[in-house]
C-alpha cells in the first residue's frame, strides 16, 4: 500500500512537470497566472493526499433518507490547504482593485509633460511618411512570398512590426512554420523574413540569408515561448512577443518583462529578453541599457491602459459630474519623431465624440508622455472627411497620423480600395477638418491641400511647408505602367540625369502628349531621393502648338 501511495504521487509529480512543459506558465505566485497555478498544484496535491489517507466514509445515508457528510479533523485540514491558495487569490485581487490604490492607478502613468507642437514636433518629410500600414505590409509580403511557389506552401506570415533600421523605417514580417509536419521538416528553421518599406509599397525584400529556428510556431524546445521561460524566465512576467532586426539585418525576438506593481494588477515593463531567433541565445536587459536598435520596449495595451487609468481618475473614483476626464480616441499609432518611437493617440474629454482636446505622445522605451494641447476634430471625424471628399469612389480611410505642417497639426492617411491598396492620399487640418487635400501622389494631396487652405484662408501666401521647386528642362526619356489601375508616367530630364520625376496621369492631360525632346517645366518636392513626385507638370511644346 505504502509503494502505491510513492507510485500515484510520482504520477502526480510527473503530471505537474508535463504541465509545465506543455503550458509554460508563470512559476512566481506574485503574478496571477502563478498564483493559479500554485493553486492548482497545491488543491489537487492536498486532495490526492486526502483521498489516499482517508480509511473513513465521508458520506453517510441516514435511515429517513437523509445525507450525513462525516469529515474527520484530518480531512477537514486537507480541505483547508485545498480551498487556501484560492482564498489568497480571491483576497488579493480585491485588494489589488482601484478602491484600494487609487493614487496607483492614476499615477502608473506620469503626469505628462506639456510641449509646444510645432516647435516640438519635426516638420514633414513626404519621403519618410509611412504609407503602408500593418494590414498593407501583410498583403505585400504575401505577395513577395507568391513569387516563390515552394516556399509558399511551407511557411506562413507572422505579424509585421514596424521599427527603424539604419534611418529607413520598414516592417519587418517573419516567415513561420504553417504546421507540425513542416516543422519537422524544416527543424533548422524557417529560411528568413521579408521586409517591406513603410514608404514606399513598391520597396518589398525578402531576406533568406537567416534561419528562424525559435518561432511562436515551432514545437517542443523551438517553440519561442517554451525556450523563453526555459532561458531563465519561469519566475517574471513576459509579455509582447515582437519580431525585431538590428542594424546589420540579424533577426532577433524582444520580450518584454514585466512586474506587477499593486498584488496581481498594474503590470510594469521593466525590461527585456532579447532572443536569437537563429541560435536561440537569450540575454535580459534592464529598460536603462538595452541596445540601441530596440524600437520598442513599452507593450501598446499597458500604455494605452495606463492613459486611460490617468483620466479616469484624475480627481479620484467618485467624479461623478466627469471634471476634467479625459480618454483616448477610438485609435493608436506607432509613429517616429526625432529618431526615436513613440506611440501616439488623440485625447477627447469623457462625452465628447468629434472633438478633440489633444494628443499623446509616449517614448516607447521609457514611457515618458509629452502632451499636446490641440483643438480640433478626433481621427474618426478626419477619416469621415476625407472619405467624404472621395465618396463616389467608395475608398476607405486609414487612421490617420499626425504631421507637422509648417507648424500647423494636419492628419495624413492613405485611401484604400476593397481589395486594401492604396488609391489616394490625404490630408486633413486639425482644427478645421472641412479642410482636405487628396491626390494619388502625396505630392499632388498636397498641393491639392496647399490650394484649400489658400482658398480656406484666402491668401495666396500661405506655405504649407513643404519644399517645392520648378525647373525647366528637356525630356530625355519617358515610359508609363499602369500600377494597380493608375496610370503613372516616369521621365528624366537632361537637366537632371540622376533623378527620375514621377507623375499619375491626373497631375496634367499633357503627359499622355508628352514625348522625348519636349521642354517641360514642372514643380516637385525637394528631396535627396531619386524618385521625385511631379506636383505640376506643363509641356511647353504642346502648349506652344
Amino acid at each position: 500500500m505504502k509503494k502505491m501511495k510513492v507510485i500515484i504521487l510520482l504520477l502526480l509529480v510527473l503530471l505537474y512537470g508535463i504541465i509545465i512543459f506543455i503550458t509554460v506558465p508563470n512559476l512566481s505566485p506574485l503574478y496571477g497566472d502563478g498564483l493559479f497555478f500554485w493553486g492548482f498544484v497545491i488543491t489537487s496535491f492536498a486532495l490526492v493526499l486526502w483521498m489516499m489517507n482517508n480509511k473513513e466514509r465521508n458520506i453517510v445515508y441516514q435511515n429517513n433518507g437523509t445525507i450525513k457528510f462525516n469529515i474527520p479533523k484530518r480531512g477537514r485540514a486537507y480541505l483547508a490547504v485545498a480551498a487556501a491558495p484560492w482564498a489568497v487569490l480571491i483576497i488579493l485581487s480585491i485588494f489589488s482593485t482601484v478602491l484600494f490604490h487609487m493614487n496607483s492607478y492614476k499615477n502608473q502613468m506620469p503626469e505628462p509633460e506639456n510641449r509646444v507642437f510645432s516647435s516640438d514636433v519635426q516638420a514633414i518629410d513626404i519621403d519618410q511618411i509611412p504609407v503602408v500600414d500593418s494590414n498593407l505590409a501583410t498583403l505585400l509580403a504575401d505577395k513577395k512570398l507568391g513569387e516563390k511557389p515552394s516556399l509558399g506552401s511551407q511557411v506562413t506570415l507572422g505579424v509585421p512590426t514596424i521599427q527603424k533600421v539604419d534611418d529607413k523605417l520598414v516592417w519587418v514580417v517573419p516567415l513561420l512554420h504553417s504546421g507540425f509536419f513542416k516543422w519537422i521538416t524544416n527543424s533548422s528553421g524557417t529560411p528568413g523574413y521579408i521586409l517591406v518599406s513603410a514608404t514606399n509599397p513598391r520597396d518589398v525584400t525578402y531576406v533568406d540569408n537567416y534561419l528562424i529556428k525559435y518561432q511562436p510556431n515551432a514545437y517542443l524546445l523551438d517553440n519561442l515561448q517554451r525556450h523563453t521561460r526555459f532561458s531563465g524566465g519561469f519566475f517574471t512576467g513576459l509579455t509582447d512577443y515582437s519580431f525585431e532586426i538590428n542594424d546589420e539585418g540579424t533577426p532577433f525576438w524582444v520580450v518584454t518583462t514585466y512586474k506587477n506593481l499593486v498584488g496581481v494588477n498594474l503590470p510594469e515593463a521593466n525590461g527585456v529578453i532579447i532572443v536569437n531567433a537563429g541560435t536561440g541565445e537569450s540575454i535580459r536587459y534592464s529598460i536603462g541599457n538595452v541596445p540601441k536598435w530596440v524600437d520598442r520596449v513599452q507593450p501598446v495595451d499597458f500604455v494605452l491602459r495606463q492613459i486611460q487609468n490617468r483620466g479616469n481618475y484624475i480627481h479620484g473614483i467618485f467624479n461623478f459630474s466627469n471634471k476634467d476626464k479625459f480618454q483616448t480616441s477610438d485609435g493608436s499609432a506607432i509613429i517616429y519623431n526625432s529618431g526615436r518611437c513613440y506611440l501616439y493617440t488623440g485625447l477627447t474629454s469623457v462625452g465628447a465624440d468629434e472633438s478633440a482636446t489633444g494628443i499623446i505622445l509616449v517614448d516607447m522605451i521609457t514611457k515618458k508622455p509629452y502632451r499636446y494641447q490641440i483643438s480640433g476634430a478626433t481621427e474618426y471625424a478626419a477619416q469621415q472627411s476625407a472619405q467624404g471628399k472621395v465618396q463616389n469612389l467608395h475608398y476607405i480611410a486609414t487612421f490617420p497620423l499626425i504631421t507637422n505642417v509648417d507648424g500647423q497639426p494636419t492628419y495624413f492617411m492613405t485611401l484604400k480600395d476593397d481589395a486594401g491598396l492604396i488609391k489616394q492620399y490625404a490630408f486633413v487640418s486639425v482644427t478645421d477638418y472641412t479642410s482636405v487635400g487628396t491626390g494619388e501622389t502625396i505630392g499632388s494631396a498636397m498641393s491639392d491641400y496647399q490650394s484649400v487652405l489658400k482658398s480656406t484662408n484666402g491668401s495666396s501666401e500661405i506655405d504649407t511647408g513643404v519644399q517645392q521647386q520648378e525647373l525647366r528642362g528637356t525630356v530625355d526619356r519617358i515610359s508609363s505602367e499602369i500600377d494597380n489601375g493608375n496610370t503613372i508616367y516616369y521621365m528624366i530630364l537632361k537637366e537632371q540625369p540622376d533623378k527620375i520625376f514621377t507623375a499619375v496621369y491626373d497631375v496634367s492631360p499633357e503627359l499622355v502628349l508628352t514625348r522625348e525632346g519636349d521642354t517641360v517645366k514642372i514643380s516637385y518636392v525637394k528631396s535627396e531621393h531619386t524618385l521625385l513626385d511631379i506636383a505640376t507638370f506643363d509641356n511647353l511644346m504642346y502648349t506652344q502648338k
